[in-house]
């Protein structure tokens, strides 16, 4: 699963341009399954035919990013944020701009803070008052380069391992929630039709997962994507009391019951199957923040739906840091839960 995960955190896709990322996913996936295809927003759809209850597993595939806006006479390039930014994490940043003559690296830049009045230096600096220097000239030399509105822009930052079972990259949010989708499709042996979908846009709007699950009209439904922490400095326990190094995370409640108020009886279904096969969990009940299933729950006359999450620290920055024994405990859950499904939803069919 490291090997899988460094891949999909390498890759880059942001929200609505999620291609490359789908490639891996379809190579990864397709040996495991009896089908792949593409619905007409993009996400990408495989499908392991068998009995009823049908489950969807959903785990978006697109990380935030940012798009090029316009650039300036001088060259230098202004951007808008794609999904939900701190800005302070972006100053500083090198990035990747994603042109269709091939990729161009840049920085993000602002003013410097020698230059900056007292106030302005007490003050966090805009996304706004940011620019990408790519060591163009002008406005045509960075035109010749490919540089036009609309060009994505990704962090250009790589995995690596750091002490013990713990990695650190960008776009564990939710590469994460990919890998363990793909190695859960691996290891089960459901007699379930499954189908196991690479959502877009999850980010922006939760856009992918709402009309996908609309055209595939499943019975039950499992999401999978990272979750925050209270293990660390900055965040206290009564925020969350998760921790990495625990186990999955079973969503009870997100968004204060705005998103996902899960049934009890997926609740049931998702403790009872970890308990049966002795994977630690932890249960969320979160104020802020949700997930693609709270698309999926209202899509038709409702689906019934959970999430499996894992812990994972600074998420939407560069630097988000999870445990493997986590991700692996979560796709032993999912895998089995495939597998027990008919035991807590009976369907005819």
């Amino acid at each position: 699963m490291r090997s899988l995960l460094e891949r999909l955190s390498n890759a880059h896709g942001i929200a609505g341009r999620e291609g490359s990322v789908m490639q891996i996913i379809r190579d990864e996936i397709s040996p495991h399954v009896d089908e792949v295809h593409t619905d007409t927003l993009g996400n990408l759809v495989a499908t392991r035919r068998g009995k009823r209850p049908s489950v969807m597993i959903a785990a978006h595939a697109d990380e935030i990013g940012l798009m090029v806006k316009f650039v300036d006479e001088k060259g230098f390039v202004y951007f808008v944020k794609i999904g939900g930014w701190f800005d302070q994490t972006l100053l500083n940043q090198r990035v990747i701009l994603h042109t269709k003559n091939g990729p161009v690296f840049g920085v993000i830049g602002s003013k410097p803070p020698h230059v900056m009045k007292e106030e302005d230096r007490k003050k966090p600096v805009d996304s706004r008052d940011m620019f990408i220097d790519v060591g163009a000239r002008d406005q045509n030399e960075a035109r010749e380069m490919g540089i036009i509105p609309g060009v994505p822009i990704t962090i250009d930052r790589s995995f690596v391992p750091l002490r013990g079972d713990r990695v650190t990259g960008k776009a564990f949010d939710n590469r994460a929630g990919v890998a363990m989708m793909i190695e859960a499709m691996k290891r089960t042996r459901t007699e379930c039709t499954v189908y196991a979908v690479s959502t877009v846009m999850e980010e922006v709007g939760l856009k992918g997962a709402k009309t996908c699950a609309f055209g595939i009209k499943p019975d039950l439904a499992i999401v999978t994507d990272t979750t925050i922490p209270g293990d660390h400095p900055g965040i206290e326990k009564k925020d969350s009391a998760l921790e990495m190094g625990k186990g999955p995370v079973i969503t009870v409640v997100d968004a204060s019951g705005r998103g996902l108020i899960a049934d009890q009886d997926v609740l049931d279904w998702l403790q009872e199957t970890a308990e049966q096969f002795s994977i630690p969990v932890q249960l969320d009940v979160s104020g802020g923040g949700t997930t693609d299933a709270t698309a999926i729950q209202l899509t038709r006359e409702g689906v019934k739906t959970g999430v499996v999450s894992i812990a994972t620290r600074y998420i939407h920055s560069p630097v988000e840091v999870l445990s493997l024994e986590d991700l692996d405990k979560g796709a032993e859950l999912i895998a089995r839960a495939l597998e027990t499904a008919p035991r807590y939803f009976r369907r005819e069919g």
